[in-house]
């Protein structure tokens, strides 16, 4: 399921144990050529997003592709 996005993003979650929510249902497309940035003060989840996209932290809801792949499989 992907809309010729790059990087399509739809409600990506991440709860850490003990209730912490460093993303809560994050939603972008980055599209082939785009030049794309993750903004925000400290502690906003931009890291964890990464991580997220790059497969070194499991996502808690959501979905995320890369180039068609989804990140969790």
């Amino acid at each position: 399921m992907t809309n010729g996005s790059a990087i399509q993003v739809r409600g990506l979650r991440k709860v850490f144990p003990g209730g912490v929510e460093a993303v809560a249902g994050v939603d972008f497309d980055v599209w082939p050529g785009e030049v794309f940035s993750l903004l925000g003060p400290n502690g906003a989840g931009k890291s964890t997003a990464i991580g997220m996209l790059t497969g070194t932290v499991a996502p808690t809801g959501g979905s995320a592709r890369l180039a068609g792949f989804d990140v969790a499989t």
